[in-house]
């Protein structure tokens, strides 16, 4: 396989590393995370002017064609300055169904004004009794005239208290884990019977609780075919949890190289305790962790964009790989900062914090294992 950018590439990994490093520092990122929204909508607005937001989606959309390639790269920036701007929830997730869905004149309505950064929108994908299976849909649809009411309740909604456009998986038809009768549905945030209980997550994000009782909708909320919805869903978790795994490679590569700093200048009985020995071993090995999952986030990118059949199972051992992996280097990060690593003030515990948020998202690591064995 060829691992070398092309100019294009570069050029967006350049733009996203320089915007990182000049205008997004920590300090301005605790301030955002604390406000009302949880993340600040003129950087948003940023996003969109700088063309991120376009970047996954087609020409024809009004996008710039970018592949999971380019969603890594982008990614791992995002999580080596450890973004909260819901780029995820409204690019990776509600998007990513629009964009496989939805009709021209749904594009023009929800998806032209998400990649503009004018549209807050969310993607219900959990449910309570779930456990990581997206087959496991108790929400119910049911036929009303023309049009169908819904019932249920979906938990962990990222961006959900935001969100102007809800994307809810409902069950039209068949038993609770039936992959088939499975039906997505677009649904304003505003309507009758949406429930909302927003809530900041332990990283930092913004997430939700939505409960629907009653709430009616006209046929044109349906995105694709009734029934058929699963298929577009597990492809949506898929690409999201490539997205998540790639911030999570930006993210402990970040927390080595700032304790590999940190050993440098910390002076103990006189001299850098990076001259220890022992430090030096444990800062070897999570060197070697962070090159082994970079490794094969590269692979699995790259079996991704080639649309191979192998690809849901390289997602599931990358999800592994950085789980187990990333949450080592976590530890040793903040143990080896000693007390400093768990204080509010520093941003070796925040990264610990998303790291371990990442860890759980979209299947822990018992899950992808299992996962991964039975796509064999």
């Amino acid at each position: 396989m060829d691992f070398s950018l092309t100019e294009e590439q570069e050029m967006l990994v350049e733009s996203v590393s320089r915007f990182i490093d000049n205008d997004y520092d920590f300090d301005g990122r605790q301030k955002n995370a604390a406000s009302e929204t949880g993340f600040s909508n003129e950087l948003w607005r940023t996003f969109a002017e700088l063309g991120w937001t376009a970047v996954p989606f087609s020409e024809a959309d009004g996008g710039l064609g970018g592949g999971p390639v380019e969603l890594m790269l982008m990614m791992q920036q995002f999580g080596r300055g450890l973004v909260i701007e819901p780029f995820l929830a409204n690019i990776v997730l509600a998007g990513g169904v629009l964009r496989r869905l939805a009709t021209t004149e749904q594009k023009s309505r929800w998806l032209q004004p998400l990649i503009a950064g004018e549209l807050q929108a969310a993607l219900g994908f959990a449910e309570p009794q779930g456990r990581f299976n997206s087959a496991d849909v108790a929400t119910v649809a049911k036929r009303a005239g023309d049009g169908f009411v819904l019932n249920g309740r979906k938990n962990l909604v990222l961006n959900g208290g935001n969100a102007a456009l809800i994307i809810i998986p409902a069950r039209t038809s068949g038993k609770q884990k039936d992959r088939s009768g499975i039906t997505l549905f677009a649904i304003d945030g505003g309507s009758a019977g949406i429930t909302r209980k927003a809530y900041k997550t332990v990283d930092g994000h913004q997430a939700a609780e939505i409960s629907l009782a009653d709430v009616r909708v006209a046929p044109k909320a349906v995105l694709g075919d009734i029934g058929l919805g699963f298929d577009t869903l597990q492809s949506v978790m898929d690409e999201a949890t490539l997205a998540v795994s790639a911030e999570a490679i930006g993210i402990i590569r970040a927390m080595h190289d700032k304790t590999v700093e940190y050993t440098k200048n910390r002076v103990q009985f006189g001299v850098p305790i990076g001259s220890f020995q022992a430090l030096q071993h444990r800062l070897v090995d999570t060197l070697v962790a962070c090159e082994q999952t970079y490794s094969l986030l590269l692979w699995t990118a790259m079996v991704c964009a080639a649309n191979d059949p192998a690809a849901s199972r390289a997602i599931s051992a990358l999800k592994y790989q950085v789980g187990s992996a990333g949450m080592h280097v976590a530890r040793e990060a903040v143990q080896l900062h000693g007390g400093m690593g768990v204080t509010w003030e520093l941003d070796i515990a925040h990264f610990f914090k998303r790291m371990t948020s990442i860890e759980l998202l979209f299947g822990n690591t018992d899950y992808h294992l299992d996962r991964y064995v039975s796509l064999s």
